[in-house]
């Protein structure tokens, strides 16, 4: 169902910072003494998104709310009131550990519920200790959400859930079909739309420089497969501009990309941006597709670059996971959600 909308109302705009450890991604998951030195960043990042205007949101996983050192650089921003802590369940190094971690274990949609509930009861207590503060926001580690994970979010009082990636798809678990915008999940199903109100989900921001994005994934996704793969379609595609997937994310795309992302949505009603990162692309790594040298310096530039060109052109107001989601609740009917 299509909400009933102010169209007079500014543009949202989010920003997600998966605040955690960092590693190579093609290594082993680190489970316990893994290395949060990012963490040392925040305090200069939160001063240029503050510079911008910008109201982060930081998903802070166990690793980062049980090191003394980075909680000293994440505790005092909170009081003043500029950003929001939410919750970020990395399995891998958030106890209790129940062996082996490996690709499979890594993905909180594939663990027992039992263990899922540990980890996440763990984690709040960690948050609440380190943070003072109980989050009500959440995003799972690798993304993806099923029924256990909500069911246990609304147990552990969180009201806004960001772990659905649009078009995104895995061979573990996908997020095809589920809204691109805002919505009140299904239960059972929460790539589905349903009337229930006791936890709202909402995406990041991810498109195609084609109108239709459904028709558009659908073709990206058949060519990353056999017997169609072989092709190199996409990234032929990708070259000559025929077809591009672009993520409101400045670890994948450049800022142009993301700028022409924005006018694309904004074009087709989306009431919300949502950009979103990790912590760890404030440092060198091999994990940025685009910054890896200077890293910081390249993110913030690349934001500064987005929200500069958006300013210039809309009516933009900067909140933090849980700010939007209660405006959001705001301008739809009550039973109404975003699908576009």
């Amino acid at each position: 169902m299509t909400p009933k909308m102010d169209t007079t109302e500014p543009i949202l705009f989010v920003l997600s910072i998966d605040t955690e450890e960092e590693w190579e991604w093609g290594e082993a998951f680190p489970q316990q003494d893994a290395n949060v030195s990012n963490i040392d960043n925040i305090p200069a990042f939160q001063k240029v998104c503050e510079g911008l205007g910008l109201r982060p949101t930081y998903f802070v996983d166990y690793a980062v709310a049980d090191n003394p050192q980075a909680v000293e650089h994440i505790l005092p921003l909170v009081p003043e009131g500029n950003c929001e802590i939410g919750a970020h369940l990395h399995p891998w190094c958030n106890p209790p550990f129940f062996g082996p971690v490996g690709e499979f274990e890594s993905h909180v949609v594939n663990l027992p519920k039992e263990q899922v509930s540990q980890k996440l009861e763990n984690l709040v207590k960690k948050l609440e200790q380190s943070f003072s503060i109980k989050p009500k926001s959440f995003r799972t580690g690798r993304w993806g959400i099923d029924k256990k994970v909500m069911s246990l979010l609304i147990e552990q009082g969180f009201n806004v859930d960001s772990s659905v990636y649009p078009f995104y798809e895995n061979e573990y678990f996908h997020c095809n079909g589920s809204p691109s915008l805002p919505y009140w999940p299904d239960l059972d199903y929460p790539l589905k739309v349903s009337s229930q109100q006791m936890i709202y989900e909402l995406p990041v921001t991810v498109g195609f420089n084609r109108s239709n994005f459904e028709l558009a994934n659908k073709i990206h996704t058949a060519f990353t497969k056999p017997p169609l793969s072989w092709t190199r379609f996409n990234g032929i595609a990708w070259h000559t501009n025929v077809l591009r997937k672009n993520y409101l994310c400045p670890e994948l795309s450049a800022p142009n990309d993301m700028i022409s992302l924005c006018k694309s949505v904004i074009d087709k009603g989306y009431p919300i941006l949502h950009m979103y990162m990790h912590s760890s692309s404030l440092v060198d790594n091999k994990n940025s597709l685009l910054g890896n040298k200077d890293a910081f310096t390249f993110i913030t530039n690349a934001i500064k670059a987005v929200i500069k060109e958006l300013s210039r052109h809309y009516n933009i107001e900067f909140c933090t996971i849980s700010e939007a989601a209660k405006k959001m609740q705001e301008r739809t009917s009550p039973n109404g959600s975003s699908t576009k």
